[in-house]
């Protein structure tokens, strides 16, 4: 990775400004110097989107939602394009002047326009796991022939990016990606058949949109991540690791051969990993919570229970086969949360849905993106 530029002002684009990642990133952006908002886009809250874009009035908007074509205007900001549709965000990513796209963009639904950023070149400050989950073993090379710059938004690859700085790559043993456990980490089996959509979504620790939260809920999030570390940090599946931590404090955990642990610890707080992705390699005062050392720290750490959460398991299972398993995974646990949301199925259903799906899939070892596209496609069916 090359380092940023901190003397010359960066133009942004942020993809998915809507969303509780690109608030957050907005709100940094509000604190910090040396950053110049060029480019936002939002999908059904076009409210919010209209007031951002007059307070930080960006030379592009996009509006993707279903009423993004039906009268959608924006009033005080000056000289702006404003673009509708799908298409319009790979525009919006590979604009010659968006220094770096912040992919924010939940689910499937971000991967295009970040595999047209990393296309471009640009440095991408990657929120949307999704990107890694379905096709991480596209991206990453192409970053690599591109000169793309992939930052991690992810609070835990954050924190795993942060802590390997104490090392050499070549050093590595092991990353532990930290848990909260969700609502239900003291459930047993019994009490898990019977939660309910609110249960769900009543995060103990972070405040998240509907579908991150339940997969949060069912440690889906997780198994997720760890197919994203897989590919992020080119590690093989054996050497990565998860634990429950219930305080949220202690982000994730890098041991090194010499048998070394160093974390990164910071209070539950997405605006902490999207600045560092934003100001790498430097270090800057912003608005994120700080420690306080005045009171008592009890941070807990346990190994979790795969057969109360067998949707980590899959997560395990996906980053070791790669192919066409990720997108697969992802996009049935996708179709799933929705029919959970609906009230279609249980929240037991979501990751036995899954399961189903992915050992019935037409597995490709080395598929293309549009085989991923495909695949993204049938499992959804």
């Amino acid at each position: 990775m090359s380092s940023a530029e901190p003397h010359r002002t960066r133009n942004v684009a942020i993809l998915g400004s809507t969303g509780s990642v690109g608030r957050s990133a907005l709100e940094v952006l509000r604190e910090i110097d040396g950053f110049n908002v060029v480019g936002l886009s939002g999908h059904s809250n076009l409210e919010l989107l209209s007031e951002q874009a007059r307070e930080f009035q960006p030379s592009c908007v996009v509006a993707t939602g279903p009423d993004s074509d039906s009268g959608f205007r924006l009033d005080g900001v000056g000289g702006c394009e404003l673009l509708s549709g799908a298409d319009a965000l790979v525009r919006l990513a590979t604009r010659e002047d968006v220094d770096m796209v912040i992919a924010a963009i939940v689910g499937v639904a971000g991967l295009e326009s970040t595999w047209a950023a990393v296309e471009a070149g640009k440095t991408v400050a990657l929120a949307n796991k999704e990107t890694l989950v379905v096709a991480g073993s596209l991206v990453m090379p192409m970053a690599a022939r591109t000169g793309a710059t992939i930052l991690p938004v992810d609070s835990e690859h954050s924190a795993v990016f942060q802590a390997i700085q104490a090392g050499r790559r070549n050093e590595i043993q092991r990353v532990v990606l930290t848990a909260s456990g969700g609502p239900f980490r003291d459930f047993d089996h019994e009490q898990m058949k019977s939660v309910t959509v609110e249960q769900a979504l009543n995060h103990p620790t972070w405040n998240m949109g509907q579908k991150i939260s339940v997969d949060s809920a069912t440690m889906m999030n997780k198994g997720l991540e760890v197919i994203e570390a897989r590919w992020l940090f080119d590690l093989s599946p054996d050497r990565i690791a998860v634990m429950i931590h219930p305080q949220s404090i202690i982000h994730s955990l890098v041991e090194f051969v010499d048998s070394s642990v160093i974390s990164q610890m910071s209070p539950p707080d997405m605006k902490l990993p999207i600045q560092y992705a934003l100001t790498w390699p430097d270090r800057v005062p912003g608005p994120s919570p700080v420690v306080d050392w005045t009171k008592t720290l009890n941070l807990e750490l346990r190994p979790p229970d795969f057969e109360q959460f067998p949707a980590l398991e899959l997560g395990f299972e996906v980053a070791k086969s790669g192919g066409t398993s990720g997108a697969v995974l992802n996009a049935a646990n996708e179709a799933a949360v929705a029919a959970f949301l609906n009230k279609e199925i249980s929240y037991m259903d979501i990751a036995t849905s899954c399961r189903e799906i992915l050992n019935n899939h037409n597995y490709e070892p080395e598929p293309s993106l549009e085989s991923l596209m495909e695949a993204d496609r049938r499992a959804r069916l």
